[in-house]
């Protein structure tokens, strides 16, 4: 009787611990292949941002699906031996058990046409009115994703074209920085000969402080002073006092521009294996901040937002400065929110119910 009960509480155990596996996994995974893959993924891309200061060639890997199976079995082995002595009986018990996590991932390298579509191609300006009508500052977007704004040009910092924004670019920023903060900055889609086009609005009469500042940008942009409506087209140069031509950048030059202020080890420069880091002026001779700040060093960061090693050095964000974590994030943000791509097919897994 006594073998009977522990063979009985063994056999439960077996069986209350395979039933009901599958639903707690589910809070543990999610987080933590999320975790994983957003640690990965911010690596990847300032991996990317590095190599191409460098010139060395970036190379992208998409986790495409993670799929993981779980597998939980038992087994109890039984045995007696009874002879005609009863002083010489025997009993045999024996229990195993398995546990088998297989993960399955898929990768998939973006190369070739995927990587021209979704890399190289440049971003929709609905795109960047989208993001400023979110509430992202009017200073991070045209910085980050604009070459031309009516003719008047950001600054660029890859070495094939580099040069620095025309003199009016920042003030035209700030102007409408503070418009936007005023909340007199709208837009809108509508149709044009069958075609959904983009719209920016400057709201009807605000504060006289916010009038100026709108008569200002009208006059630098070259506006109709008298328009509220303006149509925003991809391009440098508009038609006409009534449309916003704004050339975009693509993901890639946006990569390229801001590596171009990683800062890099003397030594690197000494020996020609990178160019040195440009310091952009105003017309005044101002230093003008950075958008990010990419350190390198030696040793081994302590407090990295994200690091990666490269060359014998380390490069890395501190996590205490904010304005670069923003800047990165933001770029990651845009780098999934604007899909000028095509979807692939999703990669098709059988797995088995048993």
């Amino acid at each position: 009787m006594r073998w009977k009960g522990i063979f009985l509480l063994i056999g439960i155990l077996i069986l209350s611990g395979c039933a009901g596996i599958g639903p707690s996994t589910v809070s543990r995974d999610r987080f933590d292949y999320t975790a994983a893959i957003s640690d990965s993924w911010k690596r990847q891309m300032l991996l990317n941002m590095i190599k191409m200061r460098y010139g060395d060639a970036p190379v992208f890997l998409e986790v495409s699906s993670v799929i993981s199976q779980y597998q939980i079995a038992g087994q109890i082995n039984l045995g007696a031996t009874i002879n005609s002595n009863p002083w010489s009986n025997s009993e045999i018990l024996g229990a195993t058990g398995q546990y088998v996590d297989r993960p399955t991932i898929t990768y998939s390298p973006v190369m070739g046409d995927k990587f021209a579509r979704s890399l190289m191609s440049p971003i929709p300006p609905t795109a960047i009115l989208s993001l400023l009508q979110a509430g992202y500052p009017v200073d991070y977007v045209f910085r980050m994703l604009v070459h031309e704004i009516n003719g008047v040009r950001n600054r660029y910092g890859g070495q094939a074209r580099a040069h620095p924004a025309d003199p009016e670019f920042y003030s035209l920023l700030e102007k409408m920085q503070g418009i936007q903060s005023a909340g007199a900055i709208g837009m809108r889609l509508k149709k044009i000969d069958k075609d959904e086009a983009a719209v920016m609005i400057f709201r009807g009469r605000r504060d006289p402080a916010t009038e100026a500042l709108s008569a200002e940008v009208r006059k630098i942009l070259g506006l109709d002073p008298s328009a509220n409506e303006f149509q925003v087209v991809y391009g440098s140069i508009p038609r006409n006092d009534r449309e916003i031509a704004i050339l975009t950048r693509s993901i890639l030059e946006v990569i390229i521009d801001l590596s171009a202020d990683i800062e890099v080890p003397a030594a690197d420069v000494q020996e020609n294996r990178v160019n040195p880091t440009v310091v952009e002026r105003t017309g005044s001779g101002e230093k003008i901040s950075p958008l990010i700040r990419i350190r390198s060093s030696a040793g081994k960061p302590d407090d990295p937002f994200v690091s990666v090693r490269y060359r014998n050095s380390y490069f890395w964000i501190d996590d205490r400065d904010l304005g670069s974590k923003r800047i990165f994030s933001f770029l990651m943000f845009v780098f999934t929110l604007v899909e000028t791509g095509e979807k692939g097919i999703a990669p098709v897994v059988t797995l088995p119910t048993g």
